[in-house]
């Protein structure tokens, strides 16, 4: 009878614990399948919306709706569809990842067909003077999205002008990366620009620029200043200062930098005049007003224009600027181009070359805030005349030349940002003249970057509300 109850109790335990195990793995199973869920949601909001809407309203009746499985969608999804702009996403998602979109996407579209939208509305094409494109929402939720890189996987560094940098993989954006060093997170200061070492793959150095923080009593002073460091997970290591502008005030704007490699060893940037104009960018003893070149490793190259000229900051290009923003190397030429803010008019398109003076205060196109004259010069001899300059201001922001082959009709082009008209300016140039401007996606937003990606798409960081948006091209 004893040996009865134990044989009883021990089957009663199994059944128990076979119950237990089910219930866990059905739980665990549970619980996978909504994170599959929350993530297929997810990477539609920042991968598709933009174009089939943040309710999956914008599709048009297509066979794959109505099929037994999700091939035709996962093939959509994963191949793209080249000829109505739709690009392929095997690189940016795994085939599971690929499967719960194709799935989730099935699932959101409506019984009665008549309720969707064409994919493509007839103001979802942009037809530019020469190219059609749509436009494509990548990341949203951000503030004021100041520098993009790409990494050689694929991933997207955004670095936030609040002080935080973030990495955007797979439809996610990290938290903040650690390391990064004291800023001044006010007015126009704060974590700027990004740039990666030409031969990252190898050396793994990230180029961070910023306005620095120290404390001087009561006082917070600070200049711009750019730190290069390794990323290593979620954290930086081995930093070190390669550059920090002097002297420092308690300013807190005109901090310039857009960085820029030439394909050298050498980096280009500009440091702003930090909103003292008659007192900097004429001088040579400070950074303050001017472009200046550094070798990768924050050394001073043997040849830059004022090395042997004494007092002269040794790493000065050119001076005489106000406010650079905009630095980028002719893909064709090697020529360095800058664009910079002016006063109320006189913002400035140059090419700029060695040792050369800009001008700044002396002469200028544009005028006071208050409208008061500023200076009755537009030019004088030694100094030089910008390539073109606009009147009014445009507050060019974030430059780049279009390379490779998906926008085929404007391939060595400039593409200028607005943050005044908050609209994307396409320029022409004929040798170092401007020869025709073209204004795109007016009223998108406050354009604060525009950058190439690796894979040759146009990609622009927009502020208030903060996103990244995707120039998809169209043939």
């Amino acid at each position: 009878m004893k040996r009865r109850s134990i044989i009883l109790c021990s089957f009663l335990v199994l059944i128990v614990t076979g119950m237990v195990s089910l219930y866990s793995f059905t739980t665990s199973d549970l619980k996978s399948e909504l994170q599959v869920q929350r993530s297929a949601a997810m990477n539609y909001q920042n991968f598709c919306s933009g174009c089939h809407g943040a309710n999956l309203e914008k599709f048009a009746a297509k066979a794959w709706m109505e099929e037994k499985g999700n091939i035709l969608a996962f093939n959509s999804i994963k191949f793209g569809i080249e000829k109505i702009g739709m690009p392929s996403f095997q690189k940016t998602f795994s085939d599971p990842e690929i499967e719960a979109l194709a799935a989730y996407v099935k699932k959101g579209v409506p019984e009665d067909k008549s309720l969707l939208k064409p994919a493509i509305t007839p103001g979802g094409v942009v037809e530019s003077e020469v190219q059609k494109f749509v436009v494509d929402t990548v990341v949203s939720g951000l503030k004021v999205p100041w520098g993009l890189v790409f990494l050689p996987d694929g991933d997207l560094l955004i670095s936030e002008r609040s002080g935080t940098l973030h990495r955007f993989s797979k439809g996610k954006l990290s938290p903040p990366i650690e390391g990064l060093p004291p800023m001044m997170t006010v007015g126009q200061g704060g974590l700027l620009d990004l740039a990666l070492h030409p031969d990252y793959k190898n050396n793994g150095w990230l180029y961070i620029a910023y306005s620095s923080l120290r404390k001087d009593g009561e006082k917070s002073v600070g200049n711009t200043a750019i730190m290069r460091a390794r990323l290593k997970g979620n954290k930086l290591e081995d930093k070190q200062m390669i550059y920090h502008g002097t002297p420092e005030t308690e300013r807190n704007y005109h901090f310039g930098i857009k960085m820029a490699f030439d394909g050298k060893g050498h980096i280009f940037f500009g440091n702003g005049d930090r909103g003292q104009h008659f007192d900097f960018p004429q001088k040579l003893d400070n950074t303050n007003g001017k472009i200046h070149r550094l070798n990768d490793d924050g050394s001073i190259p043997a040849d830059n224009p004022f090395v042997n000229t004494p007092g002269a900051i040794p790493s000065i290009w050119s001076y005489g600027h106000r406010n650079p923003q905009g630095t980028c190397i002719h893909p064709v030429t090697g020529e360095l181009w800058i664009s910079e803010h002016g006063p109320k008019g006189g913002d400035e398109l140059n090419q700029a070359k060695p040792g050369r003076n800009y001008g700044w205060p002396v002469i200028c196109y544009g005028i006071n805030y208050d409208g008061t004259i500023l200076t009755p010069l537009t030019e004088k001899e030694g100094m030089e005349q910008p390539n073109f300059y606009w009147v009014p201001s445009i507050g060019p922001c974030g430059m780049t030349f279009v390379t490779g082959d998906r926008y085929k009709k404007w391939i060595n082009n400039i593409l200028i940002g607005s943050l005044s008209f908050q609209y994307l300016e396409r320029v022409v140039l004929g040798g170092t003249s401007v020869i025709h401007r073209e204004k795109l996606l007016e009223g998108v937003g406050r354009v604060r970057n525009v950058v190439m990606s690796p894979d040759g798409y146009v990609y622009m960081a927009i502020e208030n509300p903060g996103k990244i948006l995707r120039l998809m091209p169209m043939e």
